[in-house]
């Protein structure tokens, strides 16, 4: 049996314009600002605080993922299909994608299968341009510092030593990693070492998915934290009069994108930042347009839910005072073989025995959401090689749990592969929904906060610090920012700090490499072990399998 690819899947489909998509969320046309037929922004002014207390917020996340992830994004997109089949009025709202893991190893972030947003090649690609402006007032930024170094008339003393700013590209490039500017002389700058991370870690990015407002974005910016003066006072991005130029680069990006699925309902992506180095979720202003135009918003967060859903619940919902009623937790029985023993080669390999040593991870997930008063449903991303024995016995396992656990089919199928995931969902949101509380309070103490993350959700014993964290820890507050939130660096790999420990690992420890500050995002952001910024291709990257013909249509995009 041949299998059309993801591509293929979404070109074959007839997409309505997006003003008709626009309709059926009540959304006027001269409200829309169109790219094209099939994409548009959405002004912040629809967006309605007392709607949004009357909706239902739907997060979507996973168990410890293998390295190609287990499709949140799918069963994401498939629940929005399965709602709107079973009368429910429900909007995607979803993350856009980074142009370097398009090219490199993870494909594109659209979706897959039946159950995908569209135009996919422009959501995979450039886009309404945010990842561009949010690269360039990056970027803005990186020139104004070294302008001001080589500045004689207006310059404010900083040392170049201790500028923690980077420049960032959205694209995998290892060999931007570490540089050095300004050679060649004086007319070009004071010489240094810089380097690039990839545009999804940049602060600016952060920021753009924490705002609240307009203002909000122009405060954030200016709080930036640059670095220090030679006479060690901090300089910010406001002492350099930045935020109002980069706010403007700005002006659109902050706008949330909407679009469609292949089953024509709405979608709206929006915003880009990845779970194991900054809060992995679309922006606060999308998630809250989502809950305004519809009874359910349908959200995903990165990675497993010891990353992106942690992160979603602490700072974004506790920051944006919004009420997640359920939480889906996507696993796949190739990912429980992983996490009971089996190797890469064997993913795909039948082993009742490996998906039941396995299953203890998904089961330390669950004891974790249920720790925000939140109650999960388990939605088991269907695959071929899956046997009716492993899927019962995680469903009759997840039944002594008293949680529903239901196969998900939405890439085959879509929403008609996804109905009693559906009713799954609205019984939790409709009977057993409780009010969310987060686990830790922003104004704890800052080894508090992190201790009980480590403890709580990662079920580490303790938690040790390098002598640079303990150092980063007395700046952060001398700077005055302890009562910011815990943003972790981990591994996405593992609940500890070390990715070799599959499965659900006990007695170990924690160690703090160093901590840094995002003092416009208000994170704190402890580095657990050697976090990646900036990705390499792999050694035969996607972008190998690409073609485009002289009518435009692309391929081996997915």
């Amino acid at each position: 049996m041949s299998y059309k690819t993801d591509i293929e899947i979404a070109q074959a489909n007839k997409m309505s314009h997006i003003k008709e998509i626009a309709k059926k969320i009540n959304i006027y046309e001269d409200d829309l600002e169109m790219y094209g037929k099939y994409k548009a922004k959405l002004p912040l002014s629809l967006i309605n605080e007392e709607k949004i207390k009357k909706n239902n917020l739907v997060l979507v996340t996973a168990i410890t993922p293998t390295p190609a992830g287990e499709g949140k994004t799918t069963v994401s997109i498939g629940l929005t299909e399965g709602l709107n089949k079973i009368g429910k009025q429900a909007t995607v709202v979803l993350r856009e994608p980074s142009l370097g893991p398009v090219f490199g190893i993870k494909g594109g972030a659209a979706g897959g299968g039946h159950s995908q947003v569209v135009p996919m090649e422009d959501i995979n690609l450039h886009f309404t341009g945010d990842f561009n402006a949010i690269e360039k007032a990056n970027n803005l930024l990186s020139a104004l510092i070294d302008n001001n170094l080589q500045s004689k008339t207006n310059n404010l003393n900083i040392d170049p030593r201790t500028i923690l700013w980077k420049r960032v590209i959205d694209m995998n490039d290892r060999s931007l990693r570490k540089i050095t500017i300004g050679l060649g002389g004086t007319a070009n700058g004071i010489p240094r070492e810089d380097g690039f991370n990839i545009t999804p870690a940049s602060e600016v990015m952060a920021i753009l998915c924490m705002s609240t407002s307009f203002n909000n974005l122009k405060e954030r910016l200016g709080n930036i934290f640059v670095g220090f003066t030679f006479d060690k006072k901090p300089i910010f991005a406001r002492d350099l009069k930045a935020e109002n130029a980069m706010a403007i680069l700005l002006k659109d990006a902050i706008k949330p994108n909407l679009v469609q699925t292949l089953e024509g309902n709405p979608a709206i992506v929006h915003g880009g930042p990845f779970a194991n180095i900054a809060q992995g979720t679309n922006t606060i202003l999308a998630t809250k347009m989502g809950l305004s135009l519809s009874n359910y918003a349908i959200t995903e967060a990165g990675f497993g839910a010891d990353l992106g859903a942690e992160k979603f619940l602490n700072i974004k919902s506790q920051y944006a005072k919004l009420n997640p009623k359920c939480v889906v937790l996507v696993a796949t029985i190739r990912a429980l073989r992983h996490h009971g023993g089996s190797p890469k080669e064997e993913y795909n390999t039948p082993s009742l025995e490996r998906v039941k040593d396995g299953f203890k991870n998904l089961e330390k997930h669950i004891e974790n959401i249920r720790k925000f008063n939140i109650e999960p449903v388990v939605a088991i991303n269907s695959f071929i090689s899956d046997t009716d024995e492993e899927v019962n016995f995680v469903k009759d396992t997840c039944t002594k749990l008293n949680v529903k656990a239901v196969v998900s089919e939405g890439w085959a199928k879509g929403g008609n592969g996804t109905q009693d995931l559906a009713k799954a969902v609205v019984d939790v949101v409709e009977n057993k929904a409780t009010q969310f509380k987060p686990l830790y309070d922003w104004k704890m103490p800052v080894k508090e906060k992190i201790e009980t993350i480590a403890r709580e959700i990662y079920g580490a014993v303790g938690v040790t610090y390098d002598k640079k964290a303990e150092l980063n820890l007395k700046r952060i507050e001398r700077l005055g920012f302890s009562d910011f939130a815990i943003c972790m660096a981990k591994t996405q790999k593992s609940f500890s700090d070390n990715e070799k420990l599959i499965g659900r690992p006990e007695g170990f420890t924690v160690n703090i490499r160093e901590v840094e500050i995002a003092s416009g995002a208000q994170f704190i952001i402890p580095i657990l072990g050697n976090m990646m910024r900036m990705p390499g291709l792999p050694s035969k990257p996607a972008s190998e399998g690409m073609n485009i013909d002289e009518n435009g249509v692309i391929s081996g995009l997915s």
